[in-house]
């Protein structure tokens, strides 16, 4: 049984890489989340507008700050089965993490009768981790002397900070753009971008750190009657590879790894209805994993390291509505629909995602404390649903008919739900 949890242990590790990395935040700020995320042909708060649609922050004639924090919980389970010579042995570990802070901070201004508004902002738009210990039942935490992996850690962090004008070209139509500039960090336990070593296995990775840039453009339509309408495009953010400062297990001193990991472009389109009593947001979103770095190339390299993820583009639906039929106190309801990326037969490589989150359910409210202050508050619940699964890999088993070295009667599987409470709130000057 040692003998086949070592042949898995050169496979099992990319698994870790892409914990939660590649899913899309369905929303920014406590409003916005609370809409499901739907905000590219509804501009009903600057944080929702600056990040999903450029041009829309036209329609905001004065100068508001945003301030949001959200605490994020997420239960991810981790489960393997492997044969042994007695018969199967299946075991699941539960992430001990905890909670994870997400900001966001915005300003828009925005003045009446201009046609030129401006806007920057800083969210936090991706991040990850994971902490899964040692576990004596579940064999693929086992202790690295039983021939498990032992404790699996990652965090992974993305922040945005984007500068964003928008046009008025006649009083329904409008244009916008936003410069984006990018920082985000890698910390992994082991590190499955290293090849490993024969005899010390893989190395622990120090965090590693990347700066990127990108863009985003967009169109906004307003009726004056109800109706709008819009659409965007951010373009992949590009990084500058992680370097990877790595030491083996016994102190020793690994090769530096390196490793460039892009954030997907992102098509929206989106429309929207108002009057006097709703708003409502419906948005879809087309995520191009296909073509970013990081994600495009699938399998492993001739050392036994990760040569890529073999992610497909995703589609992602969100749709909201608020009543403003209470004074003072908007009420607010989102659903958010995401596909998954992950095929099967390469689960393994990205076990566990975030990016299987399938559906998640969001309710908020806003209080209008005065007339330059407003409170927002929401709760969200996401599941995965059934999860994702699939055979566990290995390198030492690629064949010209096992391309991807699956495991003949292993499997790992992945599930979580998350819950986030977050709240917010905009000063008008």
């Amino acid at each position: 049984m040692k003998k086949l949890f070592s042949i898995l242990l050169a496979g099992f590790m990319p698994f870790l890489v892409y914990a939660q990395a590649g899913h899309i935040m369905q929303g920014i700020g406590a409003h916005n989340m609370s809409m499901g995320g739907a905000a590219t042909a509804q501009p009903l708060d600057i944080s929702g507008a600056l990040h999903w649609n450029p041009a829309s922050i036209s329609a905001f004639d004065k100068k508001i700050f945003s301030a949001n924090a959200g605490f994020f919980f997420s239960s991810p389970e981790l489960s393997s089965t492997v044969p042994t010579p007695g018969g199967p042995m299946s075991g699941t570990t539960k992430d001990d993490r905890g909670v994870s802070v997400m900001p966001a901070l915005a300003m828009v201004w925005g003045k009446k009768d201009s046609k030129h508004t401006l806007g920057v902002s800083a969210f936090g738009i991706s991040g990850f981790g994971v902490t899964f210990p040692e576990s004596s039942s579940n064999p693929i935490n086992m202790p690295q002397t039983m021939g498990g992996f032992g404790k699996l850690l990652s965090d992974y962090q993305l922040m945005q900070v984007g500068v964003t004008y928008a046009y008025k070209l006649n009083p329904q139509f409008s244009i916008g753009v936003a410069p984006t500039f990018n920082y985000s960090a890698l910390k992994l336990e082991p590190n499955p971008l290293a090849s490993p070593s024969p005899t010390k296995g893989y190395p622990v990775s120090e965090r590693a750190s990347a700066l990127g840039f990108g863009g985003q453009v967009g169109l906004f339509y307003n009726s004056g009657k109800g109706i709008k309408l819009g659409v965007s495009y951010k373009t992949q953010q590009s990084f500058k590879e992680f370097k990877f400062k790595s030491k083996y297990l016994d102190g020793s001193t690994a090769p530096e790894v390196k490793f460039k990991m892009n954030y997907p472009a992102i098509l929206s389109f989106g429309a929207g209805y108002s009057n006097d009593m709703i708003d409502i947001a419906a948005d879809y979103r087309f995520v191009n994993y296909e073509k970013t770095d990081g994600f495009e190339a699938k399998g492993w390299t001739s050392t036994a390291s990760v040569k890529g993820f073999g992610w497909k583009n995703m589609s992602v639906i969100s749709a909201g509505i608020q009543y403003k039929g209470i004074k003072k106190l908007p009420l607010r309801v989102g659903y958010t629909y995401s596909g998954c990326p992950i095929e099967s037969q390469l689960a393994f490589f990205s076990t566990p995602a975030t990016a299987i989150i399938k559906n998640a359910f969001q309710f908020g409210f806003g209080y209008e404390a005065s007339k330059h202050v407003t409170l927002n508050a929401v709760y969200h619940h996401g599941s995965s649903g059934d999860g994702i699964s699939g055979p566990l890999l290995s390198p030492m088993m690629v064949s010209a008919s096992n391309p991807y070295g699956a495991v003949p009667s292993s499997s790992v599987s992945y599930k979580m739900t998350t819950d986030l409470i977050m709240f917010g709130i905009n000063y008008t000057f």
